[in-house]
């Protein structure tokens, strides 16, 4: 092991300097017998190499062979009466019409004031809904043929810890006045959208009415929900709908012209509504009991 001496490196500073013995590393580069002599000083840091760089052998994969690793490229052969599609710059050039249809059908009508689709120049975009008054977003009435009816709106209140949070309820009855109707309830902090909540909620709610040519019931029945009790009586052409409260309002959106109606027992509106709705769910046309009975309907009223 070679040792270097510090004062050959480092001149004195001063006659009190301090020589002391400065330790020396060595090492074994690869692939040499030769070792590497590494010297510290305080202030520089000296590699003294012992070995030749002729000595030094170094291999990067020279036993791959270069022409084996190229492939050349074959693309498969087209298939008979193949066209190729034409570049994106051969196609005719569009007009400016064309432009600014495709431009006002993306981003609506342009500033300019004129519109090629026909939308309205006051409103960049046709797409966007209409505001009312208070700036709030509408939503259109659903055109799906059933007809609404708002039977009550009330006011009610929630407790909480803060205070009380104030709320509306909708009572809703949608039919279409052949044979389908639904009843639903809704609340929101506005008196529309509690209309609009409770709409949806009838529709998912709809239930089809049994009725003969003379559009009334076939026969009676009773229903009740709650403390609320209906009963319905079915009528003579011309009676009309004698009843009155939510089942009125019930049976007119369902279409029955003729029918008897009486509210037995709780006055509220919703749980009259359902029990309406229950008492029709219980009626049957004859051929559906015939057919139950397995008997011709003739016997029926034997």
């Amino acid at each position: 092991m070679a040792i270097t001496s510090a004062a050959a490196a480092v001149p004195a500073l001063s006659s009190l300097a301090h020589r002391a013995p400065i330790p020396s590393i060595s090492f074994l580069f690869p692939d040499s017998t030769r070792p590497f002599s590494l010297s510290r000083s305080f202030r520089s840091f000296s590699l003294t190499p012992q070995a030749k760089a002729s000595d030094i052998e170094i291999s990067f994969f020279d036993d791959l062979n270069p022409e084996d690793e190229a492939v050349a490229f074959d693309p498969p052969t087209p298939p008979e009466g193949f066209i190729p599609p034409p570049a994106f710059d051969d196609g005719p050039e569009e007009t400016e019409d064309e432009v600014a249809a495709a431009y006002e059908e993306l981003y609506g009508p342009a500033y300019s004031g004129v519109s090629v689709l026909g939308n309205d120049v006051y409103v960049m975009d046709s797409k966007v809904k209409k505001t009312s008054a208070f700036g709030k977003v509408t939503k259109e009435k659903v055109r799906d043929g059933f007809e609404e009816r708002v039977v009550q709106v009330r006011r009610v209140t929630k407790v909480v810890k803060g205070g009380k949070q104030l709320h509306f309820r909708a009572i809703v009855v949608v039919g279409d006045k052949q044979g389908q109707v639904g009843a639903g309830v809704g609340k929101a902090k506005e008196v529309i959208a509690a209309v609009q909540k409770s709409a949806v909620n009838a529709r998912r709610n709809l239930i089809t009415i049994p009725m003969t040519k003379y559009l009334t019931f076939p026969h009676r029945s009773e229903g009740d929900y709650g403390a609320a009790k209906v009963m319905l009586r079915p009528a003579a052409p011309g009676t009309g709908v004698i009843a009155g409260g939510a089942v009125r309002i019930v049976l007119e959106m369902a279409g029955v012209e003729n029918a008897l109606g009486k509210q037995i027992g709780s006055k509220n509106a919703l749980n009259n509504a359902r029990a309406t709705v229950v008492a029709v769910q219980k009626m049957k046309q004859f051929q559906e009991v015939a057919q139950e009975r397995g008997i011709p309907m003739e016997e029926l009223w034997k």
